[in-house]
């Protein structure tokens, strides 16, 4: 695995005659709390921003820099699927339904897709599921960096909406402080109720 992600996949795409290649990936899968987001990205290979790569790799003021940059270069959507569709339909499920929305909601139609991980979602247009493919592939990068800034911001707005969970730092995740405030406080509406260990309600507050 090369250290950098690099374009060689989107080159390949349009080598054979595709001419909007999309990547596409998801931020939100793990957490106990809040949506899930998946981003779709078509890079300009003209314009590509420098330093792109998997968004886990990047902190937060560099995430924010190349967001900005990605959106003033690049075509990109993003879309949701919240923690009660996470619940009923469950999270593969719900982040393959993000992943549809995002690459349905880009400017310009996608004819080939560039998905991070296993999975592709069901949509009219070729594509690769490529594992680990945020830290191979540019523009999957750029999809992860969007849905990562994407949903920090959302929760963001539920840490004000639900106070006490500390969702502006732990992003929903089950670090101990927010399985300390949910021995405290009990679940609020953006919780994944399906998801362990809010699935054992007796270990919560009424």
């Amino acid at each position: 695995m090369s250290r950098w992600p690099d374009f060689r996949r989107e080159d390949a795409a349009l080598s054979v005659g595709a001419r909007v290649v999309a990547g596409v990936d998801e931020a939100g899968r793990g957490p106990l709390a809040g949506p899930v987001v998946a981003a779709a990205v078509v890079l300009d290979p003209r314009r590509i921003p420098v330093g792109l790569a998997d968004s886990k790799q990047l902190d937060a003021p560099r995430r924010e820099a190349l967001y900005a940059e990605i959106l003033a270069t690049a075509l990109v959507s993003a879309a949701a699927v919240s923690a009660a569709v996470v619940d009923r339909i469950n999270i593969r499920m719900a982040t393959l339904r993000a992943m549809s929305r995002a690459i349905a909601g880009l400017p310009a139609a996608a004819d080939h897709i560039l998905v991070d991980g296993r999975d592709l979602p069901p949509v009219r247009c070729r594509g690769e599921a490529v594992i680990d493919g945020d830290a191979l592939c540019l523009s999957i990068a750029a999809a992860s960096i969007v849905a990562k800034v994407t949903r920090d911001r959302m929760m963001d707005r539920l840490a004000m909406l639900h106070p006490g969970y500390g969702f502006e730092t732990n992003r929903g995740y089950a670090t101990r402080t927010h399985i300390e405030a949910l021995a405290r406080l009990g679940p609020c509406p953006v919780h994944r109720m399906t998801f362990r260990p809010l699935a054992q309600r007796d270990l919560f507050a009424p």
